[in-house]
């Protein structure tokens, strides 16, 4: 074990990142920033120094102040391995940066600042940077002996040296930061007033075929079927000059590399900002009008099948639209949206509230034609032949009458299911008798109506089932407001391999949904969103539905 009580055997924690992953070979490949995140649950971002921003010192003094890991590195010549420069920089090798500052120069000429940072070779010995600002370099006799100690400085060969910003950029080749959490720094280093940190809004969501996997804006028709979340922005960041505030959107793909074994790779994966001007006016979620009529103003810089897409934005204080997708529609994928601000970020879920609403006129109007009242007259009359004596008929007898009269629409030979005409008897069946009575009966033939009403409206040239995509449009006509979570369990609860749902299947899917909804709002009389069940009634409640 080691020497010192607070280092860990990395082989352990090795092992254990396997036994996560699923083996050893699950390790294979990856970068840098994987293995940054995967320990600190930071979010990274990459920079290409030939192409760095111009504020990119900036950039690097403030993830200095949150305790930002940041590492950088000359591409590697594949001829050669650990390749060294004239300059004594190592090409392939993973350096740190320690620290970064605006140092106090006095020259005879001039006085000021440099920008300066310190870096580390991972070998920690004599290999080390040999230009200006190196150990022992003559250009720190014009630094203050105070301003040095201030910064620490030492002429060791421990792989740690100094050098300028300018001639960081120009041999160095990439750089990569990983931003921590707010979590990560301790009260007693926040309190110290050296470090800041950021803040922090995650959320967690999935890509449904045929329902939230919409595709990029390429896919118009679908695109605003994906997950929404929205953000206002209220506070500029400090000290800067146009107002703005700095955004860094971390879009992450769950599992990937445990599923390696399975033969799925990375998706290809992508994220649009919107900017919404009067978000009180505008639907939940946003529409295809909207979509169509309005550009986004960020995105991720392109669509990549790696792990995470991740992008630094400026923007102006506001209320703005994250639209995170896949680059083709109907790709399913879990994933982690992560956004990071200097100043405080409000972040939700831009959905629908779960609920009851009005059913829609092209349903509610539709007044039964002279054949379908002589139609539901006959079907009233079998009623009181199957009834009997006590006007009562169990789930058996519902089937034979519903087969009966929806025998036009039901798809598969047998009729409707018996856990179709189980759900629809507990539904209505006030008493618990596992019977209806006609009146218990005539309302249910109001609702089965109203959902077989739905169900042709939505199955477009009689295709004989709905597409998942239409799900969400023919449950609202259907009176029920449903957000993405909710349209998801029922996809995978109630939909076939390809999306589709069957006419048998929406009924069963429509009468559980009136009945959870229901017995919730028969608790729940005030409409405060909220009610309360003992643990037998909970049982009783969803057993019996």
């Amino acid at each position: 074990h080691s020497s010192q009580e607070n280092e860990f055997w990395s082989a352990l924690l090795e092992k254990a990142y396997a036994k996560l992953h699923g083996s050893y070979e699950a390790l294979k490949g990856g970068s840098t920033c994987e293995a940054m995140e995967d320990f600190t649950g930071g979010v990274s971002e990459m920079y290409e120094l030939q192409e760095a921003p111009t504020n990119l010192f900036q950039i690097l003094l403030k993830a200095h102040e949150r305790n930002s890991l940041m590492g950088c590195s000359i591409e590697a010549d594949p001829s050669v391995t650990e390749m060294q420069t004239p300059e004594g920089l190592v090409k392939g090798h993973a350096y740190s940066i320690t620290r970064v500052q605006y140092v106090d120069i006095n020259t005879p000429n001039s006085s000021g600042k440099i920008p300066l940072l310190r870096l580390r070779n991972p070998w920690g010995n004599e290999a080390e940077w040999k230009g200006p600002w190196s150990d022992k370099s003559p250009e720190w006799r014009f630094i203050p002996d105070n301003e040095k100690e201030a910064i620490g400085l030492t002429f060791e060969d421990d792989g740690e040296f100094w050098m300028s910003y300018r001639d960081f950029v120009k041999y160095f080749m990439r750089l990569e930061i990983c931003n921590l959490n707010p979590d990560s720094l301790s009260e007693e280093e926040l309190k110290s007033g050296d470090k800041k940190r950021w803040e922090m809004s995650v959320y967690e969501g999935e890509w449904v075929r045929g329902v939230t996997a919409g595709g990029c804006r390429n896919n118009l028709q679908t695109f605003s079927r994906n997950p929404q979340y929205t953000i206002t922005l209220t506070d500029p960041d400090e000290e800067d000059e146009e107002n703005k505030c700095t955004v860094i959107v971390g879009l992450m793909q769950k599992n990937r590399r445990a599923q390696r074994r399975i033969g799925r790779d990375c998706l290809t994966i992508g994220f649009a900002v919107y900017k919404l001007d009067d978000p009180e006016k505008l639907p939940k979620p946003l529409d295809t009008n909207f979509f169509t009529y309005n550009a986004s103003v960020a995105r991720s810089p392109s669509f990549i099948n790696l792990r995470e897409v991740s992008c630094r934005f400026k923007l102006p204080p506001g209320t703005y639209c994250i639209v995170p997708s896949t680059f083709d529609a109907n790709e399913e994928g879990e994933f982690i949206l992560r956004v990071f601000s200097e100043k405080k970020n409000n972040m939700e879920e831009n959905d629908e509230e779960v609920g009851m609403g009005e059913i829609d006129e092209r349903i509610r109007e539709a007044e039964p034609e002279p054949e379908e009242q002589k139609a539901d007259d006959k079907v009233k009359e079998f009623f009181h032949k199957l009834a009997g004596d006590d006007m009562e008929v169990d789930w058996m007898e519902l089937k034979e009458i519903l087969d009966y009269a929806m025998r036009a629409e039901t798809v598969s030979e047998g009729g409707f299911s018996k856990d179709v005409c189980r759900s629809m008897i507990a539904m209505m069946d006030v008493d618990r008798s596992g019977k209806l009575g006609f009146d218990e009966f005539k309302q249910l033939w109001i609702d089965i109506r109203h959902w077989k009403s739905v169900y042709k409206l939505y199955n477009k040239e009689g295709a004989g089932y709905l597409n998942a995509f239409e799900l969400r449009e023919a449950l609202n006509s259907a009176g029920y407001r449903l957000n993405n979570h909710i349209l998801n369990i029922l996809v995978h609860r109630y939909a076939g391999k390809d999306g589709n749902i069957s006419f048998d299947d929406f009924m069963m899917c429509a009468v559980r949904l009136k009945s959870m909804i229901d017995q919730f709002k028969e608790r729940d009389p005030n409409n405060t969103n909220k009610a309360t069940f003992t643990m037998e009634e909970w049982v009783e409640k969803t057993l019996y539905s």
